[in-house]
C-alpha cells in the first residue's frame, strides 16, 4: 500500500501506549574508563502507536504530555512526502518507522532505499569487551580471561570486536593500566586471528601521547579504528593524524558519541581530523542519521553510529546501513528481552541477516504487552 494514500487520506493517530520493558545481556558487564560494573540487566523504552488498526513499535522516549498532544494527529503531518518522520514527532520515530513498515507490508530498509532485495547483510562487532579483568593481579592470568571473553564472542558468530581501554584513567594506577591495554589488545588479536576486526574505545580516558603510546606498540595488531581517545580537540587530532601518516599507522579515528550536538564535529571530519562519525543511532535518531548521511554524500567519512545501552539499536541500524554509502559496522548489543521475539535476525561469520519482513522485522507478544501496560505503563487513546 501506498503511503501517498495516507498523506492524502484524513487516517490519524489512535493510540499510543508505553512501558519499561526489563531485559538482560548475554553475559555480565564489567568497567570502562568511566563507570563501574555495568552487569547484566538493561531497561528498555518501548512505545507503540496505532494508526488505522496497525500497530508499530520500538524504543522511545515518548512521554504522556507528548502524546496526549499527538492523539488524533492526522498522519500527513506526521511523515514527509519520502516517508520520513518529521521533526516534531521524533521521539517515537521507532514505532512510527514500524507502523509505515507495516502498513505498506515492507522493511524499514527498503522504503529509505530502492533495496528490495531479501539478503541484505550488514558487519557487526561484538561491543561488550569490557573491564572484566580487574580482579586478576596477574597480566598474563588478565590477557588469558579477556582472550577467553573474545572467543566466547567468536562461538556465537562475532568475527569483529571493540574492546575498552582506559584501565589507568580509574580504576588502574596510570602507567599499569596503559600496560595491560597494550597487552589485552595484542593478546586479544592472537586469540581471533588476523582476519577479525579489531577496534578500541578508550571513553576519552587518553591524551594524545598515551594515544601514541598504545597506537604504536599496539602497531602489529592492525586495529580498524580507535573510539574517542581523548576529549574532542581539533588541534590534537590533527596532531594524531599527521604522526599516523609519518608513522604509517592505518588506524582510522572515530568519534561523536559525546558530542553529538557540536556540529564542529562533521566539520572536522570532513577536513580529515575524523575518519568515522559514531553519533548514537537512539538520542541523535534514525531520521537525523539520514539527514547527516545526505550532507556526508561525496566524502570520504564513514558512520558507525553508537549503539551500547540499547537493543533495539541493533535492528534500526541494521536498516539504516544499506542507505549509507560507508557504513562501517553495527555496535551490536545483545539483550533478551521477554515479550520481544528478535529471531529472525540471524548472526553468521560477524555478519547479521537483515530479515525481509515489513517494518523492522520484530514481533511484540500483545499479551505480555498488554499486562506490563496495565501494571506498570501508560495509555492515550482518541
Amino acid at each position: 500500500m501506498d503511503l501517498s494514500y495516507f498523506l492524502d487520506s484524513d487516517v490519524r493517530i489512535e493510540k499510543i501506549e508505553w512501558v519499561r520493558l526489563p531485559g538482560e545481556r548475554w553475559r555480565e558487564i564489567g568497567c570502562n574508563a568511566r563507570k563501574g560494573w555495568h552487569g547484566k540487566v538493561y531497561i528498555n523504552e518501548v512505545a507503540r502507536v496505532t494508526i488505522a488498526g496497525i500497530t508499530g513499535f520500538g524504543w522511545s522516549p515518548v512521554n504522556q504530555s507528548q502524546a496526549s498532544h499527538w492523539i488524533g494527529t492526522p498522519i500527513k503531518d506526521v511523515f514527509s512526502a519520502n516517508g520520513r518522520v518529521n521533526e516534531p514527532f521524533r521521539s517515537m520515530e521507532y514505532p512510527l518507522l514500524d507502523w509505515l513498515g507495516k502498513i505498506t507490508n515492507t522493511p524499514v530498509y527498503a522504503l529509505i532505499t530502492d533495496n528490495r532485495s531479501n539478503k541484505v547483510q550488514v558487519p557487526i562487532y561484538e561491543t561488550t569487551l569490557y573491564f572484566d579483568d580487574l580482579h586478576l593481579s596477574n597480566q598474563q592470568e588478565a590477557i588469558k580471561f579477556m582472550q577467553n571473553r573474545a572467543m566466547e564472542g567468536w562461538a556465537i558468530g562475532h568475527r569483529s570486536f571493540k574492546i575498552k581501554v582506559g584501565r589507568g584513567a580509574r580504576h588502574m594506577p596510570l602507567l599499569e593500566g596503559v600496560n595491560r591495554d597494550i597487552a589485552i589488545i595484542n593478546g586479544i588479536r592472537e586469540a581471533v586471528g588476523s582476519s577479525a576486526h579489531i577496534m578500541i574505545d578508550a571513553n576519552n580516558s587518553y591524551n594524545l601521547n598515551i594515544t601514541k603510546q598504545v597506537l604504536s606498540e599496539t602497531a602489529h595488531s592492525k586495529l580498524t579504528f580507535i573510539e574517542e581517545p581523548f576529549y574532542e580537540d581539533p588541534v590534537l587530532l590533527e596532531d594524531l593524524q599527521e604522526w599516523m601518516d609519518l608513522c604509517g599507522i592505518d588506524v582510522l579515528v572515530a568519534d561523536g558519541e559525546g558530542l553529538t550536538a557540536a556540529p564542529a564535529l562533521v566539520e572536522w571530519a570532513m577536513k580529515g581530523l575524523i575518519d568515522v562519525i559514531q553519533y548514537d543511532i537512539r538520542f541523535y535518531g534514525f531520521n537525523k542519521l539520514l539527514e547527516l548521511e545526505d550532507r556526508l554524500k561525496g566524502t570520504n567519512v564513514k558512520q558507525a553510529p553508537h549503539n551500547y545501552g540499547g537493543p533495539f539499536g541493533n535492528y534500526a541500524s541494521a536498516h539504516i546501513a544499506p542507505y549509507m554509502k560507508k557504513f562501517t559496522f553495527i555496535e551490536w548489543d545483545e539483550v533478551n528481552i521477554p515479550g520481544v521475539d528478535t529471531s529472525a535476525y540471524q548472526i553468521d561469520e560477524g555478519r547479521v541477516l537483515v530479515p525481509n519482513l515489513p517494518g523492522f522485522g520484530l514481533e511484540l507478544d500483545d499479551r505480555y504487552f498488554l499486562k506490563k501496560i496495565q501494571s506498570e505503563g501508560w495509555t492515550i487513546r482518541i
